[in-house]
């Protein structure tokens, strides 16, 4: 390595909490069914601004809303990221994080980019197994712990029709036998299909849902850079959801332009599918708001060409006006940088008003924003299948005074108590958020 490049390096990691711009609005400005979106800040140097991973120190939780009250459901897990209600109210947690992909880490902002996740939190080996919880005697504490499954490979979301559990690895989408209250699975998979993977696999994570009548399955696959600085040969079947018939194997591209869907649910009255989706990074703090939105079938999204609708990216060579003319805007933003993943809606909680119509958002947090952004979990009230209000806090607290995550919530789901789970794999805990009595 030249001593140029050295130095470039070791002045970028020194760095990080000083590097780039800040915010001129507020998060607040950046949310809801039409966010302000000012002109792209584009500096030499992104903006870096890190929540170091820290932990939770002994006795401590996040802050729970009016109303409701927080404690551990499972504790001294390995990165819980996502979760899974089976019918017989076991809790499946996909322990995971990042495979290997070496060809994502080239070059100088390869290597910060390394450094910088690694100060996150997701620097971490992934244990690639689902862990399944067991709350027998309701008291909302899970005394029961199993290893599920096992010698996956980065798995992300699961799903479940008849007797058959699906489970999507960063790299194929496999189906397992399950029976009513089975504590663990042995047998081999059978895989289904590939799912885009390989040495450059940016956006890893992989979630699975399946339709009401359990005749498809719909597959989120992230891009594979931010603006498609790879180029888009390196992006076929990226920033998508696939739909996969489940009799014929078939698959095709149910939505595209989404650069990096993951939670995916019906939403109860319009039974129309939404997912939450991470916009683009690098165009300064104020700049891309993530959003949760209806999802239409055939439906262009945007992804890299332009943002929020119709907004070009000029970061993107060669440009595609066509394209553009036909990406659709968004149904509601939840804040730039927010880095929303979990997404699940009200339908059987329990929680006191106002979280009784709406979606739950498991914001993971920003790195690209100064101040910070997300770090908590929202919930966004509906009214006849549609927004209807500003976000309410649900659970916050996950930064400490001195801006470190001590977690980092992900996946959200509502058990068969009608309470409201979440992955946190920053604090390897599993929070239980329940009415107050």
């Amino acid at each position: 390595m030249r001593t140029s490049q050295l130095f470039v390096m070791i002045t970028l990691v020194g760095g990080l909490a000083a590097c780039g711009e800040s915010a001129s609005l507020k998060v607040a400005d950046g949310t809801g069914p039409s966010p302000q979106l000012p002109q792209p800040n584009k500096t030499l140097l992104p903006t870096i601004n890190i929540a170091p991973a820290t932990g939770w120190p002994q006795g401590a939780k996040p802050v729970a809303a009016t109303g409701t009250q927080v404690a551990a459901f499972a504790e001294n897990l390995d990165h819980p990221r996502w979760l899974y209600v089976l019918p017989n109210g076991d809790i499946l947690v996909a322990e995971t994080n990042a495979p290997p992909k070496p060809d994502d880490g080239k070059g100088v902002k390869g290597w910060v980019m390394k450094k910088v996740m690694g100060r996150a939190g997701a620097g971490v080996p992934s244990p690639n197994r689902i862990t399944l919880l067991r709350d027998k005697d309701h008291d909302g504490v899970a005394e029961t712990r199993t290893v599920f499954l096992q010698n996956l490979n980065s798995p992300f979301g699961m799903t479940l029709v008849g007797n058959d559990l699906y489970v999507a690895d960063t790299d194929r989408l496999l189906r397992f036998h399950y029976e009513t209250g089975d504590t663990v699975i042995k047998a081999q998979p059978i895989k289904v299909l590939d799912l885009p993977g390989g040495t450059l696999n940016h956006h890893w994570t992989k979630n699975v849902i399946a339709s009401k009548d359990g005749s498809k399955l719909y597959v989120t696959v992230g891009s594979n850079s931010n603006v498609a600085e790879h180029g888009m040969d390196k992006e076929e079947g990226r920033a998508a959801i696939w739909e996969i018939d489940r009799t014929t194997g078939n698959q095709r591209i149910f939505a595209s332009g989404l650069r990096n869907p993951n939670g995916m649910d019906w939403e109860p009255k319009s039974g129309a599918l939404w997912t939450a989706v991470n916009e683009r990074d690098e165009i300064g703090s104020d700049l891309v708001p993530d959003y949760i939105t209806s999802v239409k079938d055939g439906g262009f999204y945007g992804w890299p060409y332009s943002y929020y609708g119709q907004h070009v990216d000029v970061r993107v060579d060669p440009q595609n006006p066509q394209l553009v003319a036909k990406a659709i805007a968004p149904d509601y933003a939840v804040g730039p940088h927010t880095a929303s993943l979990g997404l699940t809606f009200a339908e059987g909680s329990k929680l006191p008003a106002p979280f009784t119509q709406g979606a739950f958002i498991g914001q993971h947090g920003s790195w690209n924003r100064k101040p910070h952004s997300g770090y908590k979990v929202i919930f966004v009230p509906f009214n006849a299948g549609k927004p209807a209000g500003p976000p309410v806090d649900v659970l916050t607290g996950f930064l400490n005074d001195e801006e470190q995550a001590m977690g980092r919530p992900v996946g959200v789901v509502i058990d068969r108590q009608g309470d409201l789970l979440v992955a946190d794999d920053v604090g390897n805990k599993v929070w239980r958020v329940s009415a107050v009595k």
